[in-house]
């Protein structure tokens, strides 16, 4: 485990250099490399102490979450909310997202797939905000059909944007529909119903003693996760809470662009609101979101370059800005979740190769 762990290390790495080559082909070295060296440094650590504000938020909210169905303290939300970000910067697969309930798990007992919905529910509600705030800036901002930033076999535009943004929308209505069938106890005792009968729909020119084992192996089975699942979605039976997690995912993307804005100040050749800054923290959202090496390098970039270009920044500004500004954000994640596994003496590289084992699936 401890060689693949490597082997994946050093390939991330690998092709993270490489993807930020694509990125910045068309930049000369010189030109970034001198805007780096004017960068006024001492403003990361604001940076970091804001990314650490959003994080702390983003560990409540998930708690809040969490507790609809159980209790759990702070701590317990906050610490595998960390590492598994920190896993996703640093692996590739977005890992990070099935780490977290499965350090949940293995912790504090909660069932995997419990801990995988809540997980989820807190991914519907970003995903909201990023549609709505992706309306807004394609309707407000002047964006030219023919701006357009190549990233390998990628073209960066409005086009890609809108594209993306339809393809969330259509996502977010599946997800939001599975929500409400699996959390309210009505609609998923006709569809536990529906999956028990399913050997006798489909299977009926089968001899019953198979039948009866397929509905005890596979459909009683699925009709448990079903129901493990509703306890990870109970949240969306409280309106109250729900209008509280609504109300910190936008306060949490607030500081999350207003981190964007506190780097910036340390940047020469940038003069952008903290609306400027949040239109481009999110289209490199929508950007990332296409298949990337680990940490985003490259298409993060691309995506950062395409949205400063709206306001006129130059491209050896752009491109400077969005590398140091991307390594600050990584840093600052990988450092939390560093500090979080620590705390829980955790070990990476276990969870990045485990499953649930035997010990864990009791309690899925």
């Amino acid at each position: 485990m401890k060689k693949k762990l490597i082997l994946s290390l050093a390939v991330g790495i690998l092709l993270s250099s490489v993807s930020i080559y694509i990125a910045f082909r068309n930049v000369p070295l010189s030109d970034l490399l001198d805007y780096l060296a004017t960068i006024r440094y001492i403003w990361i650590l604001p940076t970091f102490l804001v990314i650490a504000a959003a994080f702390i938020l983003r560990g409540i909210r998930w708690q809040l979450i969490l507790n609809a169905s159980t209790s759990v303290n702070f701590q317990s939300a906050y610490h595998p909310l960390t590492i598994g970000f920190m896993i996703n910067c640093i692996l590739p697969g977005r890992i990070g997202e099935a780490a977290r309930p499965l350090i949940l798990n293995r912790k504090k007992g909660v069932s995997f797939t419990t801990g995988l919905a809540t997980v989820a529910a807190e991914r519907l509600f970003d995903a909201g905000f990023l549609i709505i705030f992706l309306a807004l800036a394609l309707t407000m901002l002047p964006m030219e059909t023919s701006l357009n930033v190549s990233y390998g076999h990628y073209h960066l535009s409005r086009e890609t944007l809108e594209i993306l943004g339809i393809n969330l929308v259509k996502l977010c209505v599946v997800l939001v529909a599975g929500v409400f069938i699996v959390a309210f106890d009505k609609t998923r005792g006709i569809l536990n119903r529906i999956v028990i009968k399913i050997p006798d729909f489909l299977l009926f020119f089968l001899p019953p003693s198979f039948r009866h084992w397929v509905r005890r192996v596979v459909c009683e089975r699925s009709v448990k996760l079903l129901n493990h699942a509703a306890e990870g979605l109970l949240l969306f039976k409280y309106p109250g809470k729900m209008a509280a997690c609504t109300a910190m995912t936008l306060v949490i993307w607030i500081l999350t662009a207003l981190s964007y804005y506190v780097m910036g100040l340390g940047c020469p050749g940038l003069h952008l609101t903290i609306f400027e800054y949040a239109v481009m923290m999110v289209i490199i959202c929508f950007f990332i979101a296409l298949p990337s090496v680990p940490g985003y390098w490259g298409l993060w970039e691309a995506g950062g370059v395409f949205a400063l270009s709206l306001f006129g920044v130059s491209s050896s500004s752009a491109a400077g800005f969005t590398l140091a500004n991307h390594a600050v954000q990584l840093l600052s994640v990988i450092l939390l979740g560093f500090h979080s596994s620590v705390s829980l003496s955790v070990n990476i590289r276990q969870i990045s190769h485990g499953l649930p084992s035997s010990s864990d699936s009791a309690h899925l």
